[in-house]
Order: structure tokens, then sequence, then C-alpha cells
């Protein structure tokens, strides 16, 4: 089966951009370096800043539960929620993958 994977895409108030993207980035490299079941963090910002972007996979869901069990996400929830106007979680399973340095895999 593939890896677990989910998207989360946050819209950010005027004038909270460049902390938001601050606490976020510290959030991801947090779950990489502490979260054995945590396999990739991608952080990506809309060109106007008002728009966050993730990309996270992890080994299952039990793994992103943990995620959200962890010190690191809640203190970085709380930090965050003033400045968020809006929150969207999807998940999905991953199938495969293609890059340069990778083929289709199952």
């Amino acid at each position: 089966m593939g890896k677990f994977v989910v998207t989360v895409t946050f819209s950010i108030k005027a004038g909270h951009t460049v902390e938001f993207r601050e606490a976020m980035l510290a959030n991801a490299a947090d779950s990489v370096a502490l979260e054995p079941g945590c396999r990739l963090f991608d952080v990506c910002e809309a060109a106007d800043g008002a728009e966050i972007f993730l990309y996270e996979i992890y080994d299952d869901q039990a793994a992103f539960d943990a995620h959200l069990a962890t010190e690191h996400f809640r203190r970085f929830d709380r930090l965050v929620a003033p400045w968020v106007i809006d929150k969207r979680v999807a998940t999905y399973v991953r199938l495969g993958v293609t890059t340069k340095s990778h083929k289709f895999a199952h």
C-alpha cells in the first residue's frame, strides 16, 4: 500500500504572512527531524504570500495522527490560529512517484 498523503491549504490574514511562513517552516523541519513516520513535508507559497500549501507524506494514518499529537505541532497550531482565515485539509493514498531520480513505484 502507498504512503499516506496530506495536503493543507492555508489562507493567511494580511500582515501575518512572514510570521506564518517562519512558524510553518519551523514546524515542517521539526516534523521531519522528530517524527519517524513523517517522510516529506513540502511547504509552498502563492506569489502574493496570502496562501500556503503543504504536501506531507507519512508512513500511514497512524503516523499522521501521531504528528497531530506532538508538542511542536500543537504549539504551532496555537500560535498561528489568529493569523489564519481558512484551512483546508485533504488526505490521499500515494499510488506512485515519477521524478528524474525515481521511476514509477507502487
